[in-house]
């Protein structure tokens, strides 16, 4: 298991825009699996919806790249040199809404490892449901 401050070695993300809490499963240059305890103290649940909160799925979609993230970094011989950069998303699907009180695991494997290119799929899942899904490519670069 990998926790928040092990998470921050990785990700330049903070809050409130750092969206996973813990990653509990990891296979290096293979696959990753995250969570995210969704509460109603999130900032975006301000704006997204007053009176009926809906995580936005873009989040969903960010938190998937962030997971996607610590697998590519934490596979690298010198993480503390590289950040990862967003290159694309493709084939993005939103199939249920996330609301306070879900525990969102993100599941994502790579599906090519070519150079410093990582492409990945992600799911997103409450309670074993799929809630958003995609597939995405990023690039490490150094600092």
């Amino acid at each position: 298991m990998i926790e928040i401050n092990e998470i921050m070695k990785y990700l330049p993300h903070r809050y409130p825009f750092l969206l996973i809490d813990r990653i509990v499963e990891f296979t290096e240059n293979t696959r990753v699996v995250g969570i995210k305890n969704v509460t109603i103290n999130e900032p975006f649940f301000q704006g997204h919806f007053p009176g009926h909160p809906i995580m936005p799925g873009v989040l969903l979609v960010e938190a998937m790249a962030q997971t996607g993230g610590v697998l590519a970094l934490k596979s690298d011989p010198e993480p503390e040199k590289k950040v990862l950069y967003f290159m694309s998303i493709d084939k993005a699907k939103f199939r249920k809404r996330v609301v306070p009180g879900d525990q969102v695991r993100f599941e994502l494997d790579i599906i090519r490892n070519r150079g410093n290119i990582r492409s990945f799929k992600g799911l997103s899942l409450v309670d074993g449901a799929v809630v958003a899904e995609a597939e995405m490519m990023a690039m490490i670069v150094d600092k």
